[in-house]
């Protein structure tokens, strides 16, 4: 059975909104390009993923993916679609205000396209939750495997990297294209790093410049990191540690 509400006719929504005790998931992602090796929905295919193994063990209400985030720094490759921060924060808080008229009182964003989505979904978050009275959470895996990143022997966040590569391996196989990718090893900065497990000193993220990002995608075609190293066993107990944090997440919201 689908938990996805597009899916659903209106009579069947409201017996899946019951079921789902009032907590819906919402995945957000982007569409931006991903080095020679991974499709450009990468990111929103990481949150839907992970969306629907929670919803399968929780019956939380699946809502349609918000495909699309911030992805200015990646325009320099073919295939990116940026939206402005402002329109997104606007979306999501239509969609949240509407499933709250029909009976969901708790959100669950799960954030595919690491920290550059994260600030327009906390004032997003902020906004739902003060004027709607709901409950929303972020969800974000890169966030919520800092217990597990080490012992898998992945690098640093970057992007289309191993950790990246070894997810999209297990889940969508056909989509990976291994032997097209290019390494990119990422460098220590002093006082710099884009990685949440990261736990020195450090300035905070800023998107790259064009030219700066340009520079970059002309090293391996967009990727930070080094997909090589990437692993299908790694990236399965990689997918298993988050979805069974998701379902935590989504199970302590159902019995309040």
């Amino acid at each position: 059975m689908s938990h996805w509400l597009q899916t659903k006719s209106w009579e069947e929504a409201a017996e899946a909104i019951k079921e789902s005790k009032g907590v819906a998931i919402l995945p957000v992602g982007s569409v931006e390009q991903h080095g020679f090796h991974l499709p450009v929905g990468t990111d929103s295919y990481v949150a839907i993923t992970l969306a629907e193994c929670a919803a399968e063990k929780t019956n939380a209400l699946l809502v349609p993916p918000v495909w699309f985030g911030w992805s200015p720094h990646h325009m320099v490759r073919p295939g990116t679609i940026t939206i402005r921060p402002e329109v997104l924060m606007d979306l999501t808080y239509d969609i949240m205000a509407s499933l709250k008229a029909h009976g969901i009182t708790k959100v669950v964003m799960i954030n595919g396209h690491r920290i550059v989505n994260i600030i327009w979904m906390q004032m997003a978050a902020e906004k739902a939750q003060r004027e709607l009275g709901i409950t929303v959470q972020i969800f974000d895996p890169a966030y919520m495997s800092k217990d597990i990143v080490g012992k898998l022997g992945f690098g640093a966040v970057g992007h289309a990297e191993e950790v990246e590569t070894s997810h999209m391996m297990y889940r969508y196989p056909d989509l990976v294209h291994l032997e097209k990718a290019k390494d990119n090893p990422i460098k220590p900065q002093d006082l710099y790093s884009v990685d949440p497990a990261y736990t020195h000193d450090t300035l905070c993220y800023v998107p790259s410049a064009y030219s700066h990002a340009l520079e970059n995608a002309k090293i391996a075609g967009g990727t930070t990191g080094e997909p090589s190293k990437s692993d299908v066993e790694k990236g399965k107990v990689y997918h298993d540690h988050l979805v069974e944090r998701l379902v935590t997440v989504v199970r302590r919201l159902q019995e309040k």
